[in-house]
């Protein structure tokens, strides 16, 4: 399944333990309900993956659309995980404090378990 706008691609895999999101594009305030609607219609499984690694800019609309999901998701028992960040993006995440309350994943691994004391992670 996928939705095409003229700035964002979206596209959905359903698997059994986990929906995944794949975001392509600019999320903006012209292209943030395209982006609500996929992941409010997005089948609930315990983790809704968000991968945002095609994903050039990320405004305060997309932050505040993730947080909102966030909650969605946690109400429905789920966890929202955002996967793959592009750098400008994973820099969004940081400087508004995004990434303390949703888990990125970078290459499989949480954000959290690439420092140095990996044990901790285990």
């Amino acid at each position: 399944m996928g939705q095409h706008g003229d700035r964002l691609h979206i596209q959905l895999d359903v698997r059994d333990e986990m929906t995944e999101v794949r975001v392509v594009g600019e999320i903006d305030v012209a292209s943030v309900g395209e982006l609500r609607a996929a992941l409010w219609a997005a089948p609930a499984r315990p983790v809704l993956r968000v991968d945002l690694s095609g994903v050039r800019l990320l405004s305060a609309a997309g932050v505040r659309t993730l947080l909102a999901a966030r909650l969605r998701v946690r109400a429905r028992g789920g966890e929202l995980v955002l996967a793959d960040p592009d750098p400008v993006v994973a820099r969004v995440l940081r400087v508004t404090g995004v990434h303390r309350v949703v888990p990125v994943q970078v290459g499989g691994v949480p954000a959290a378990c690439r420092r140095s004391d990996l044990v901790a992670c285990a």
